[in-house]
């Protein structure tokens, strides 16, 4: 029987688009060209509050307009921002090796961090974190095939509370080799951290070459930025560390309540420190970004799983990549207390519309309470949700082999495709399989203990804190870390 040919290789379709994967875009881009020009007229016309001399002195030397502390950047300034700083910045683990492409719309998920409690693992038990809940959450990330990037999940309240950071990112760079996000409150925090991934790397040369960690700045907010705020956005970029800047607005509060409006005070905010960082360092690597809510007027509560947040969240992201300037949103957190319905709803939801939207780095995964509790259970979950999302983004691959124009024709109509080679194949590499999620019959789940998924993620969680082993630093460089620490808790 004659059938069809596969290859068709004298057949070429001219002007063929293809979606190679799925991308929601929030606004169109004449909307974020809107929204920019307006930004462009603020920070002209009323300008922004710089708390930091140097600062000032470096803005005022650009062509901005300074009157005491009041500061108005005129419009080519911005757009030269924008083109100058980098499109892309390429982070590495710990070993140098190039891990996260952050540009375009490629996303790349992690847990969240500045939460005040953790779940412990394996008693349930809500309570303050400490030192041990940090290097737990870097094993658990080293382990989870989907969480790319680690941050704090808590900070230890079991050591000198000046110095906490430092012990964060000792816990976390001796735990893990995957790429790290670590908030500094100081420059002294900043110098301090920078000394101890020097001890890692092997010198400041080699980690500017392949940063394996990105410092997080927050930003003030409300078109204010404060002193060590911009103290530390100059240090970073004298040194040439890649650091992301990032503001939190609550729409109604420290933004307008309109979603447009905040995103104005949102890009105005971040491409103040976009600016400072390239007028510092032409090239500086820096990412941009934001974490919006809404206040809950009735029980006076930040929702994180609020539909705002994403709504706010991707129109960010897609301003940023409309910029060309690589973004950092937040998702996977949940006002739910436990490990249930709604938990897996808002994470799910939430990771679903950032990686959509094509933000590059997305924090928050784990984040119980509005942000207050952090657990490791959930974050497994989250892991498993990403693995779901990222089958979803990728899309339908439409090529010859794939469309069987052949095997169809081969099987005839009424015919089975269990046997065919084209199955055989595929079969491994077109279905995403899950690790957690279960699919048995309810006999065999009966018999399997009848576990719901957060006891099976709760397993799933404490079988890797007891069995996992994340590659480890010398003893020479942990000695070297643990100096650093020392020193810098006797300055701070």
């Amino acid at each position: 029987m004659e059938t069809f040919n596969t290859t068709r290789s004298n057949f070429t379709r001219a002007s063929f688009e293809v979606n190679q994967t799925i991308f929601w875009q929030m606004l169109s881009d004449d909307q974020c060209e809107e929204i920019f020009m307006t930004v462009q007229e603020l920070l002209e016309r009323t300008g922004v509050e710089i708390l930091n001399e140097e600062a000032r002195e470096i803005f005022e030397k650009a062509g901005c307009w300074v009157d005491g502390t009041r500061v108005r950047i005129p419009s080519p300034l911005t757009e030269w921002a924008a083109r100058t700083a980098p499109s892309r910045v390429t982070l590495c683990d710990r070993n140098g090796k190039r891990a996260l492409r952050v540009e375009t719309t490629y996303s790349y998920f992690g847990p969240g961090q500045g939460n005040s409690f953790v779940l412990d693992p394996h008693t349930g038990e809500r309570r303050k974190p400490v030192k041990d809940d940090v290097a737990a959450t870097a094993v658990v990330c080293d382990a989870l095939k989907n969480i790319d990037f680690v941050l704090s999940n808590g900070y230890p309240t079991d050591v000198k509370e000046a110095a906490a950071d430092l012990h964060v990112f000792e816990a976390l760079v001796a735990n893990t080799t995957k790429p790290i996000i670590q908030y500094i409150p100081s420059v002294k925090h900043a110098q301090a951290i920078l000394d101890m991934a020097v001890a890692v790397a092997g010198s400041l040369r080699e980690l500017q070459k392949n940063p394996f960690f990105v410092y997080l700045i927050d930003a003030d907010g409300t078109l204010v930025h404060s002193d060590e705020t911009l103290a530390k956005v100059i240090f970073a970029a004298k040194n040439g560390i890649p650091f992301i800047y990032h503001t939190k607005l609550v729409l109604g509060e420290t933004a307008p309540v309109t979603p447009a409006g905040t995103l104005v005070v949102a890009l105005a905010d971040v491409l103040v420190g976009v600016l400072l960082s390239q007028l510092v360092r032409q090239g500086t690597p820096v990412i941009a970004g934001g974490i919006f809510t809404v206040r809950d007027e009735e029980n006076n509560m930040l929702p994180w799983g609020a539909p705002e947040v994403s709504l706010v969240g991707t129109g960010m992201s897609n301003l940023l990549r409309y910029l060309r300037i690589p973004s950092f949103g937040f998702a996977g957190a949940s006002d739910s207390k436990i490990s249930d319905a709604q938990m897996g709803l808002e994470e799910a939801f939430s990771m679903l519309h950032m990686g959509l939207s094509g933000t590059n780095l997305i924090q928050g995964c784990g984040l119980l309470e509005s942000g207050l509790t952090g657990s490791l259970v959930m974050l497994v979950i989250g892991d498993e949700i990403i693995g779901m999302i990222r089958k979803i983004i990728k899309g339908i691959e439409v090529n010859e082999e794939r469309l069987a124009r052949g095997v169809i024709d081969a099987v005839q109509p009424g015919g089975t495709y269990l046997g065919e080679e084209h199955t055989l194949k595929y079969f491994r590499k077109e279905f995403w399989w899950p690790t957690l999620m279960n699919r048995n019959r309810i006999k065999d789940w009966t018999e399997a203990g009848s576990k719901s998924l957060g006891q099976r993620a709760t397993e799933k969680t404490q079988s890797i804190l007891q069995t996992h082993q994340p590659e480890k630093l010398s003893d020479d460089v942990l000695a070297k870390l643990r100096e650093i620490i020392e020193k810098a808790e006797a300055a701070l």
